[in-house]
């Protein structure tokens, strides 16, 4: 089989020469600042329920399990604070940002209104430093969110944190929750996130927070320097899957030398609420010698399949019921393609026994593992049957070297936005044309997958394409990106407008 170059590979008929990228730059603040006017004040509704918070995002020393690092965080730990509501809810939190850069706050998967989305020179301008400003909507849907910075790689810091909205509805048939919180984590050990960058751009001296790219050759066949009928590098099925080696992988902020340990009693279900808030990594995920029945999607329920071991893709969660066991197990979750190893680890105890190794092997990650995608919804998570009004096509391209991220021949920025108009149904059909996986995340709404799937970020393999169904219910400008933060940084990101 021939080898497949990171270097190269840009598909989809456009030459390196078509896509015109800037090296490196904030390319999430495109607009100057005082463009736009100040978020509107929510009244509640009779009996409608008020969530308060106040979050504090500045540098910080954090303790990742006996290794302390300086970063960006919400807080003295990682994740942030978790952020607790009821459908339906209003939220009302607040930013006081104290950082020496902007920032903003993203909450992730939530469909709310435009003014609240946290996309600097999108929906806002940037939360200036020694400034503050206050989000307000309605979490329309229960589910596990999560809730991050959208400036440039603060990301790849410590600025998340859960978000969990309840369903009032639910009939709670597990007797424990445990939100589990996945991360890859470079930041203070010597390089940060925009280091890495500076690596990957050729612009510093560091490459890519250590990951050796290799000499390897390029593909033969095809004018863009790759063979499109060989498979990639990497991990089936997700090819090339990163570009960053990270001495770290946490699982709720600590590194598996000091795993959280979650209790419980034998014979109890439990919920396990996954979120991969990393930057760069998909994880492979599974509790040693235990079942998982999945039961929730990017917050939408499904029809439950049991499984061995889940994929996660950055961006992504997903809900899974576990009927405990007698003892101490292993929650590992494996990062897919990096070649320096290294895993996150956390302790489910529901008896005696010893601490897990921080490198111990769980037989369940050998087998298969669950592609969401391919999950089926249940019926009432369904889109309403309706025509189509109008199709988009929305293709992922890049390059690693030089390293170039587009959407649609361009970067953020230089391509034109996807325009929509209210009232639509909406299709894309979003094809990744490269030779890396990308987690694809829309803003402002859940998609339908051809299955009836909802979700709000979908993995994308190498030559991967689906149809994305949404309706056009929620007016505003909305990102529409790859979730790997590098990406994003570098210009793989549009734009979907509601046209007036």
């Amino acid at each position: 089989m021939k080898r497949i170059s990171r270097r190269t590979a840009i598909t989809g008929g456009f030459g390196a020469a078509a896509l015109t990228l800037a090296a490196c730059g904030n390319r999430t603040v495109p607009t100057e600042a005082g463009t736009f006017t100040p978020a509107p004040t929510l009244t509640p509704k009779a009996g409608q329920n008020v969530v308060t918070q106040t979050l504090t995002a500045a540098p910080a020393k954090v303790d990742l399990g006996g290794k302390t690092v300086s970063t960006w965080a919400y807080g003295e730990s990682l994740p942030g604070p978790l952020i607790r509501a009821t459908a339906g809810d209003l939220l009302r939190i607040t930013l006081e940002n104290r950082l020496p850069d902007a920032s903003t706050i993203h909450w992730h998967g939530i469909r709310l209104h435009n003014a609240a989305d946290g996309v600097p020179g999108m929906t806002q301008d940037p939360v200036e430093p020694d400034t503050s400003f206050t989000y307000e909507f309605v979490a329309p849907d229960p589910g596990t969110y999560f809730f991050h910075s959208h400036v440039g790689l603060q990301l790849d810091r410590g600025l998340y944190a859960p978000l969990i909205i309840d369903d009032p509805d639910e009939p709670g048939d597990y007797d424990a929750e445990w939100i589990v919180t996945l991360d890859d984590w470079i930041d203070g050990t010597g390089q940060t996130p925009d280091d890495v960058l500076a690596g990957l751009t050729g612009a510093g001296a560091s490459d890519g927070g250590g990951m050796d790219h290799g000499d390897m050759p390029m593909g033969e066949g095809s004018s863009d320097g790759m063979d499109h009928g060989e498979m990639p590098m990497g991990d089936e099925p997700w090819g090339d899957a990163g570009d960053v080696a990270y001495p770290h992988f946490l699982i709720n902020g600590r590194i598996p030398e000091a795993p959280e340990i979650f209790e419980a009693k034998p014979g109890q279900r439990v919920r396990l609420r996954l979120i991969n808030a990393s930057a760069d990594t998909i994880f492979a995920l599974a509790l040693g010698d235990h079942v998982l029945s999945v039961t929730h999607s990017d917050g939408f329920p499904v029809e439950p399949v049991n499984a061995k071991a889940v994929y996660l893709g950055m961006g992504e969660r997903y809900d899974v019921i576990v009927t405990v066991k007698d003892g101490m197990f292993p929650l590992v979750a494996r990062p897919v393609g990096k070649p320096d190893g290294g895993q996150g680890l956390a302790v489910l105890k529901t008896g005696a026994g010893d601490v897990p190794a921080p490198d111990i092997q769980v037989r369940e990650l050998d087998g298969e593992i669950l592609i969401g995608s391919t999950l089926e919804p249940a019926e009432a998570a369904r889109l309403e049957d309706r025509t189509v009004d109008t199709e988009l096509e929305l293709a992922l391209q890049g390059s690693m070297e030089p390293y170039q991220w587009a959407i649609n021949g361009a970067p953020f920025g230089q391509n034109t936005p996807l325009s929509i108009r209210e009232g639509q149904r909406v299709r894309i059909i979003a094809t990744n044309q490269t030779m890396m996986s990308h987690p694809l995340h829309v803003h402002g709404h859940t998609f339908a997958l051809p299955s009836g799937l909802r979700k709000d970020t979908v993995m994308m393999a190498p030559m991967e394409s689906f149809a994305l169904d949404f309706d056009a219910d929620n007016p505003g400008r909305w990102a529409a990106h790859c979730h790997n933060a590098y990406h994003q940084e570098v210009g793989m990101m549009t734009g979907i407008d509601y046209a007036s």
